[in-house]
């Protein structure tokens, strides 16, 4: 179908609604890392089974986002994205509401749904709303709502479930997705609706080798990643014993780079190019994985060491976001659900290894793991750079 296009008034204000829409996606998947301490606290629970939040969590985003590309293939996206972010609403209201740990996991699952849903297929459809060459741009604008959700969202989170509790930090979630629902079903134009995804197009997406290769490095970066940052909250307390506010500050001073690592990839991943731009953040976060024992003589140390990670971590799945649909803008639904299937399959695959090695006292060995990790993936898009040159 020809893709439908979006008047330059239009234009603005849907990317600006996707993006607040990412913050609140992103604010919410990263709300249990950030309360993790109360939510094993409250619920009477260790800290490696509250992170299996994560992991279950992770496993349904990743299982999810290709069926369920599948199955809205054909649904208008304004009305798709409005109704994701308003389930997520209302299964995070429930979830702050959960009696027990037990009533909580299955809650969370359900909630999760959105998020499945909501990034991957907000990134397809700003790529039937641009020109190809402004697509690089657009996208990782967009994605830019998980890093503002890294600047404000998780310190937040952290400084409600330290402060009032994790039931808190949910509620909030649930709030402002409601909102961000309505700003979605208002600023979207009708019509954006992507080819349906048939089996042919699930073949030539599973059958291109680059891509795959490139999913991969999204897979092996998240997996390295979270398996110390999903347990950041108490290392940190195990480490340098900080508190509450002290705690929201390191998340907040993450996220500052986070945001400004990925305004930068924003404006310079078209002339950079996007496996350029991936190897770079990758090496940024590698540095600060290398570098981090430096971290626990202090919260300056930890701090300066930070920034690297802080600077490649959501940039890095920002341009691997534009990576993925400039190598094929037709087959960006399926890729697209495929990268998102990537990041939180890495994300459960560290949360579940950080929470073993944890069990077994080996909680700061944590980033020589994510660093090895780190390096393949770097290995990995190397190649996979190559062989696009090549194809």
């Amino acid at each position: 179908m020809t893709p439908h296009r979006a008047d330059s008034n239009t234009l603005p204000r849907a990317l600006w609604a996707l993006m607040v829409g990412n913050f609140v996606i992103g604010t919410g998947v990263m709300v249990v890392p950030g309360t993790l301490n109360d939510l094993s606290q409250s619920l009477g629970v260790s800290v490696p089974q509250a992170g299996q939040l994560i992991t279950a969590g992770a496993i349904l985003m990743g299982l999810g986002a290709p069926v369920m590309a599948t199955m809205v293939a054909g649904w208008d996206r304004r009305r798709l994205l409005s109704l994701s972010l308003a389930w997520y609403a209302l299964l995070m209201g429930i979830c702050a509401l959960a009696p027990s740990y037990g009533a909580l996991l299955p809650l969370r699952v359900l909630a999760v749904i959105s998020p499945a849903i909501f990034t991957p297929q907000a990134a397809a459809s700003v790529g039937l709303m641009v020109p190809p060459s402004q697509s690089g741009r657009a996208i990782t604008f967009v994605f830019l709502g998980w890093s503002v959700a890294s600047v404000m969202g998780m310190p937040l989170s952290a400084w409600i479930g330290e402060t009032l509790g994790w039931r808190w930090a949910f509620g909030l979630v649930a709030v402002m997705a409601a909102g961000s629902a309505w700003w979605v079903w208002r600023a979207m134009p009708d019509g954006i609706r992507p080819a349906a995804l048939s089996r042919e197009a699930w073949g030539r997406t599973l059958g291109s080798p680059v891509l795959m290769l490139t999913l991969s490095v999204t897979l092996i970066s998240g997996f390295g990643q979270f398996t110390l940052f999903s347990y950041i909250a108490p290392y940190l307390v195990q480490t340098l014993g900080l508190g509450g506010g002290a705690m929201s500050l390191s998340f907040l001073w993450f996220g500052l780079f986070g945001l400004a690592g990925n305004v930068a990839i924003s404006r310079w991943i078209d002339r950079l190019g996007a496996p350029r731009a991936v190897l770079l953040t990758l090496g940024g976060m590698a540095l600060s994985l290398l570098l981090w024992p430096l971290g626990q003589a202090g919260w300056w140390q930890l701090a300066l060491v930070m920034i690297p990670w802080g600077l490649g971590c959501f940039a890095t799945n920002s341009a691997q976001q534009a990576r993925v649909v400039q190598l094929s803008p037709v087959l960006a639904p399926a890729s697209m659900a495929l990268n998102t299937s990537a990041i939180y399959a890495g994300q459960a695959l560290g949360a579940a290894l950080g929470g073993v090695l944890i069990a077994r006292g080996h909680m700061l060995r944590l980033h020589e793991v994510g660093l090895v990790l780190v390096f393949v993936a770097m290995a990995v898009s190397v190649w996979a750079a190559r062989l696009q040159k090549r194809s």
